[in-house]
């Protein structure tokens, strides 16, 4: 499909700089679709009385890690020229690849050295050799740290990687640390947040629960892949960079048992859906998995694994915008967008939720 028509007016005041407080009065705009779609303004509190006893909402228990660093290049005369680095994806136990800024300033074999003073002594100083140097300014950061030390440098001297949109307008602060992550964050591994768990609280939890509608997990940690707009004419054209999920055997059951009472499974967010659409079989059966997934969702997709979706309002040309527009069709989401643009919803990561129906 032509990627324009995945285009959109969104003015930038529309677009969250920080999140809505409590996170359950953010606004909901239930979508249901149909030949003359339906709109209906709620907010978060609504969602436990949305569904059904007997539904299934599934998360994202990934983590953020403060994958934003600070540093500048040493080694190399008396220059040392302000470098910036967003962690992208981790190789192994040293290793990470990143997006440098500004990129024309390393070469392979340079070091970065990333703050000067430590917080506890035997981390006075983070090292990292450039390893290789790609396109887009994409390298590989081979740390001069291992494992779980490495991980404290890291929380030490990262920031939170809020999206660009966002941090083009402010700085990332100590708020973010609690704002940019789930209630339910515990596995550590993404550079970005699954941002429709970000609506949830402890108060909806015992909602939900008191609704007899279950609450079950997965991992998928979020690549930076997620922020990186489709350039390609034709969306054929664009390929999704490879996320890391987990699917257990015993939520696979359970998800499937849900199935087979005639409960619905609620997918929260574009990275739960994605995950679970990669695990399902072809008759909706879902499986454990564990694994990369790059999966791509544009119309005409034939959803197996999810019944609705709960997630934000995105970015024209984004490939999160196209995913909705395949679960509920492009028509209608460009009528809901136009409805909550109108409306005066707030985009984005921090901004309010949509939730979709087939």
């Amino acid at each position: 499909m032509r990627t324009d028509l995945f285009d959109f007016v969104l003015p930038e005041d529309r677009i969250a700089l920080r999140p809505a407080a409590p996170r359950e009065s953010a606004r909901l705009l239930v979508v249901r679709p149909g030949a003359a779609p339906q709109f209906d303004d709620r907010t978060i509190r609504d969602l436990p009385q949305l569904l059904r006893p007997g539904d299934a909402v599934v998360v994202n228990d990934t983590k953020v890690i403060p994958a934003f660093l600070r540093g500048r290049r040493i080694g190399r005369g008396d220059r040392e020229p302000a470098i910036s680095a967003n962690l992208i994806k981790r190789l192994d136990g040293a290793r990470w690849r990143a997006l440098v800024r500004p990129a024309k300033r390393l070469e392979a074999g340079d070091v970065v050295r990333f703050g000067g003073e430590g917080r506890v002594c035997f981390l006075d100083q983070l090292d990292a050799t450039v390893e290789d140097k790609g396109e887009g300014g994409e390298i590989t950061l081979a740390f001069a740290f291992h494992g779980a030390v490495l991980d404290q440098a890291l929380a030490e001297r990262g920031e939170v990687p809020l999206p660009p949109y966002i941090a083009g307008r402010r700085a990332a602060d100590e708020r973010d640390r609690d704002d940019y992550q789930t209630m339910f964050a515990r596995q550590e591994g993404s550079v970005a947040a699954p941002t429709a768990g970000l609506h949830f609280t402890e108060t909806i939890a015992q909602a939900l629960a008191a609704r007899d509608v279950a609450v079950h997990k997965l991992t998928l940690h979020v690549g930076a892949g997620t922020f990186l707009p489709v350039k390609a004419d034709d969306t054929s054209g664009h390929r999704m960079q490879a996320e890391w999920g987990s699917v257990s055997a015993e939520t696979a059951a359970a998800l499937n048992a849900v199935r087979a009472a005639g409960g619905r499974i609620v997918a929260v967010g574009s990275t739960a859906l994605r995950l679970l659409e990669t695990a399902a079989a072809a008759d909706g059966a879902i499986a454990a998995f564990s694994g990369e997934t790059a999966l791509f969702i544009t119309p005409g997709y034939r959803f197996r694994a999810a019944d609705m979706m709960l997630t934000n309002f995105h970015l024209p040309r984004s490939t999160l915008f196209m995913l909705v527009s395949a679960f509920c069709g492009l028509e209608t989401m460009q009528h809901a967008y136009a409805h909550a643009i109108v409306g005066g919803y707030r985009f984005y990561s921090y901004g309010d939720a949509c939730l979709l129906s087939q």
